[in-house]
């Protein structure tokens, strides 16, 4: 009896990972400090994902679509919803920051699987309108190694260039430029491109310099 309930409670455990898998990312770990169970800094997460949060854990969120960024932190338990997430005992901050909603579309295309991949590859779709950047530092997504190059569109002159290959990634996936001093002029618009990845944004007039929230300087590459 006992070996079917284990073996019952297993195949739960296994169909809602599976029901977690298909979803597309609605926020992404910006902050992470102390005891945290179920996450790590930049990791994307999806509906109904449980958090747990230890003695002196510390969470932050930020919502890509609705631009909510949450402060959750003490001894809880948080469950990812689609806009915002929902909170026990853990004590709960949230504010709008600036953002652009696209950003989340964006990057489920970016993480979705490659059968996805070559069924978009087989049709023509329109361009879509630059991304609108609320920093100055892009944090920049990307799936492999190689030269990115950031190019100016609107006035001629501005380029940067950096070697994937020789720099530190954030969780081997991001390139923040804040870290690297790197700050684009607010108005801009700019070419993103690493191989034949890109992204096409304009930096608000607005803008903030520095590691400012990470959903509002997102950069996915398609």
């Amino acid at each position: 009896m006992k070996s079917i309930l284990a073996a019952a409670i297993a195949l739960l455990a296994l169909t809602e990972m599976a029901a977690a898998a298909g979803q597309a990312p609605v926020a992404v770990v910006e902050d992470v400090q102390g005891k945290v169970t179920g996450v790590q800094f930049m990791d994307y997460v999806v509906p109904g994902q449980i958090i747990k949060l230890g003695e002196g854990g510390m969470i932050t969120l930020g919502y890509m679509k609705s631009c909510w960024r949450e402060t959750i932190s003490g001894i809880g338990t948080v469950l990812v919803g689609t806009d915002q997430s929902s909170v026990h005992l853990s004590q709960f901050k949230a504010d709008k920051v600036p953002c652009d909603a696209s950003a989340a579309e964006r990057i489920s295309k970016q993480t979705g699987d490659s059968a996805a991949t070559v069924v978009r590859s087989l049709t023509v779709a329109p361009e879509a309108p630059p991304l609108v950047l609320h920093g100055q530092s892009p944090m920049v997504a990307v799936s492999e190694r190689g030269k990115l190059r950031i190019e100016r569109l609107d006035v001629a002159g501005e380029h940067h260039e950096v070697d994937l290959t020789m720099a530190q990634l954030v969780r081997g996936r991001f390139y923040d430029l804040a870290k690297a001093n790197v700050a684009l002029t607010p108005g801009g618009t700019y070419s993103i491109a690493l191989k034949s990845k890109t992204a096409k944004i304009v930096v608000a007039d607005d803008a903030k310099p520095g590691a400012g929230p990470v959903i509002g300087r997102l950069v996915p590459l398609q």
